[in-house]
């Protein structure tokens, strides 16, 4: 049995989670920063949490970097969601890419956020070589979206 990577929140990144979806709805991006809403997979309640959409080739992307998370399994259920900042609410539909997708990505991701998110890939960084990268990649799920409207 495979063991599912997922690197939990811990009480000061749930409060700064909140902040700073909080202030997404309220219009204000922190560096690329939107609130995530996707339909909960059993309840099929809304559920949101603060994402960094990644600009890139052929994107929007998703990545995430704790892992297998909750947003993710929800994602793949539901095939896609919306993002907001402020008033600008964007649906969406995803695909997910395969790993050896995700090298180019994730090495781009680094580069823009690795000062926030580094610490969930471990020794894993923009600098890595693409083959650290692609063994990486299976622990780090990434969606291409597809903005609806």
């Amino acid at each position: 049995m495979t063991q599912t990577h997922y690197i939990k929140p811990n009480r000061i990144d749930t409060i700064i989670n909140k902040a700073i979806g909080w202030l997404a709805r309220h219009g204000v991006s922190l560096m690329g920063t939107a609130e995530l809403s996707v339909r909960g997979r059993t309840s099929g309640e809304w559920r949101s949490i603060p994402v960094n959409p990644l600009p890139y080739e052929g994107g929007p992307y998703l990545i995430s970097a704790r892992g297998e998370s909750q947003w993710v399994r929800n994602m793949r259920a539901a095939g896609g969601g919306q993002l907001k900042v402020g008033r600008k609410v964007q649906q969406f539909t995803v695909v997910e890419l395969a790993d050896n997708e995700k090298p180019a990505l994730l090495r781009t991701y680094l580069e823009r956020w690795g000062w926030e998110v580094g610490r969930f890939f471990g020794d894993i960084n923009a600098k890595s070589s693409d083959e650290e990268l692609l063994a990486a990649a299976h622990r780090h799920p990434a969606f291409r979206m597809t903005i609806t409207h």
